[in-house]
């Protein structure tokens, strides 16, 4: 066991336990977050006890939150914000009271909890989890879908809210008469006084400074400029008694629109994954598994029951306020059905001034926890089971009834690639018909006027009849998907054995497998990367006639290469030998030619 002053040891034990359960959960698709809080579980002193006291860790992972608001408000914008008022302040504000309101109603008429007890109780576990959520989101991609900029704007609400809740609790613990109105004032001016050097900062003295780094050229000074900003923020609000996340979220919204916001953005976030990771890790230290293992109807019935009461009640708000429809509405209730962490601080002033006894603290502790762990569960039963449904494709006739006179050349895919070649073919005056499976793409390859393009899948015998492929001379596979490409080659060639195929392939084993049902291979990228190379050689100081020479080279010579490559490309070692040796020849062949031009320039 590392004794707590010892650094390293608690790095590596963090480190470790990171890197062994994360992966294995993010493997089994639970996600990075529960993966953490295992971490945090095993490490913690309810099993293995290798970091004694978790509230040594506490406040350093708190930055993980600090620093992720931070980038949020990176990528907003006080104009955004604007527009997002009634979703932040409307939505945000009746999800708080509704919840609170239930929770603290059933804490009052159920369990027996007083009246300033039940009202602390309500808040605190009606405040949902801003990194859980926003870490959850971002997981599976969804912070821009509509239930994702909801949850958003009800999380950055309930930052907002966290504020005048953790000053309320001492008052409804008796505490109120030890605060005289000069104080409480004196303490407002210091919460404004705080925001004011914060908004002023932002504006107007850091763009000089991040300028003044930027000169310097040190990308060192540019991560530590970056974290002292983040840092220094929290720290300043923390003093006057103001979330640290909602000043690094306000530091962050200030430097939205500067042109510094992309390096601040890269330079914060490894920070922000390590030190989110140790977050969660911190949390699931927290959990009294002893309490578990006595209680275990108890502590599963509560957790049960707070998912249980918040997701109905964040179902109704999204549909009602939020105009969600039902499976948006289902996902946000289950990505904020969680306890926050601002429950844990909310519930640690209660304890403190007596509002709670030491079990119901801890119970509550273990509580929300467990409904963070729950949570990622409900979101992958939720993604198999509630998934939007599938929209048939609504294809307007007149592109399903392919009306061609007899084509030369018939492209299959009006992608990137075979609008360049339907456009070629137009200018030469060569009919062809084009195929596609995408309305979208067709009414845009329309516009353009008159191209003969329609509705339908080329791997499709009917289709094919009705474009009229048995008698067009040449039949191009332009589609953005290798194995659709090698598939429709596949039924062409069966189809029409005698038809010339020329195909799109992504790269050179894709390039085999269309050669081996009879289709000549087009590389995607192969060209515009060969005249990448040559415009690099002529700007490093050869020729135009020596660096043509040069790709030229090296094209007979990849030629050949992909050829003597096809009789073993299903062995991977013979490949790589082939390919190694295909190196060191290529290297001898520019040689020769260099010395070839210096012997005839001399």
């Amino acid at each position: 066991m590392p004794h707590e002053g010892n650094l390293l040891q608690a790095a590596v034990v963090f480190l470790f336990a990171a890197v062994l359960t994360v992966p294995l959960a993010k493997r089994l698709q639970l996600g990075a977050v529960l993966g953490y809080l295992f971490a945090g579980v095993i490490i913690g002193p309810s099993v293995l006890g290798l970091i004694g006291n978790p509230q040594s860790v506490a406040h350093i992972s708190e930055l993980g939150v600090v620093l992720l608001l931070f980038i949020i408000g990176l990528e907003l914008s006080p104009r955004r914000l604007w527009v997002m008022r009634k979703s932040v302040f409307g939505v945000g504000l009746a999800q708080v009271l509704l919840t609170a309101s239930v929770i603290g109603v059933l804490a009052l008429s159920v369990f027996g909890q007083p009246l300033n007890s039940a009202i602390v109780l309500g808040l605190g576990l009606a405040l949902p989890s801003t990194a859980f959520g926003l870490q959850s989101l971002a997981e599976r991609k969804e912070l821009t879908s509509p239930h994702g900029r909801l949850a958003f704007a009800i999380l950055l609400f309930q930052d907002i809210a966290a504020i005048p809740l953790i000053a309320l609790v001492p008052m409804l613990a008796g505490g109120a008469h030890d605060t005289s109105n000069a104080e409480s004032l004196n303490h407002a001016l210091q919460v404004l006084g705080g925001i004011a050097v914060v908004v002023v900062g932002g504006r107007y003295l850091l763009r000089p400074v991040f300028r003044v780094v930027a000169k310097t050229g040190l990308p060192e000074v540019s991560t530590a400029t970056a974290l002292l900003v983040v840092i220094g923020t929290a720290w300043l609000m923390d003093l006057v008694g103001v979330s640290m996340a909602l000043g690094a979220f306000l530091a962050g919204l200030l430097l939205a629109d500067s042109e510094y916001r992309h390096e601040l953005e890269a330079q914060i976030e490894p920070f922000k994954g390590l030190l989110l990771g140790l977050f969660f890790i911190s949390v699931g230290m927290g959990a009294n598994l002893s309490l578990l293992l006595s209680a275990p109807i108890t502590v599963l019935g509560l957790t049960l029951l707070l998912i249980g009461l918040k997701l109905p009640l964040l179902f109704v708000v999204g549909r009602l306020a939020g105009g969600l429809n039902k499976v948006s509405a289902i996902r946000l209730g289950i990505v904020l059905a969680a306890g926050g962490e601002f429950a844990f601080v909310v519930f640690k002033i209660g304890r403190d001034q007596g509002l709670f006894e030491p079990r119901l603290y801890d119970l509550l502790v273990l509580t929300i926890t467990l409904s963070m762990a729950v949570t990622p569960l409900l979101l992958l039963i939720c993604a198999r089971l509630v998934s939007p449904k599938v929209q048939p494709v609504e294809v307007p006739e007149k592109y399903r009834e392919i009306d061609t006179d007899t084509p030369r050349v018939v492209i299959a895919g009006m992608g990137r690639m075979g609008q360049i070649v339907a456009r070629i073919l137009r200018a030469q005056n060569i009919k062809f018909v084009a195929l596609d499976t995408s309305v979208e793409t067709i009414e845009l390859s329309r516009s353009f006027g008159g191209v003969p393009v329609f509705y339908g899948d080329p791997m499709r015998p009917e289709i094919l009849n009705a474009a009229k492929v048995g008698e067009a001379e040449y039949f191009v596979i332009a589609a953005d998907d290798p194995e659709t490409n090698i598939k429709t080659a596949e039924v062409v060639r069966k189809l029409y054995p005698h038809m010339k195929i020329i195909a799109r392939a992504r790269n050179r084993q894709h390039v085999h497998r269309l050669v081996d049902v009879g289709a000549e291979a087009i590389r995607e990228t192969y060209y515009s990367s060969l005249e990448m190379s040559r415009r690099t050689l002529v700007g490093l100081g050869l020729t135009q006639a020596q660096a043509d020479a040069r790709i030229k080279r090296f094209k007979h010579h990849d030629e050949q290469v992909l050829e003597a490559q096809h009789a073993i490309y299903d062995d991977a070692a013979k490949v790589l030998q082939t390919a190694q040796e295909a190196r060191a020849e290529l290297a001898r062949l520019f040689e020769s030619d260099q010395l070839e031009e210096e012997s005839r320039n001399t």
